[in-house]
């Protein structure tokens, strides 16, 4: 495992940056996702294109929940409306980190 400098963390999502193979880590609760920096920018896209609204269910414990699909379809993420609001912001945020780390090593 790398040596990650965390990026962001918003509620229960942790986001980490690894410098030297440029990894990033989403850290939610029990799940890790990992994603080269294309791939991060490509599932912040089509997480960012989704609306709570229209993709939530209600769940056995009276809360309404995002359902992510992944490609295997027996997995699947679930997210309160607040845990989605915040993945999508701290994922956000990570990019601008990112972007600003970049220039901080251009400019040294």
């Amino acid at each position: 495992m790398c040596e990650t400098r965390i990026l962001t963390q918003r509620g229960q999502s942790v986001i980490s940056h690894c410098p030297e193979c440029s990894m990033l880590n989403i850290w939610h609760q029990n799940l890790m996702l990992c994603f080269t920096p294309d791939q991060f920018i490509s599932f912040h896209r089509f997480t960012q294109d989704m609306d709570f609204e229209d993709r939530c269910f209600p769940f056995p414990d009276g809360s309404e929940r995002l359902v992510l699909c992944t490609p295997n379809r027996d997995i699947n993420f679930v997210f309160t409306e607040a845990e989605w609001n915040d993945f999508n912001a701290g994922m956000l945020e990570a990019i601008y980190l990112i972007e600003v780390y970049r220039q901080l090593e251009v400019g040294s």
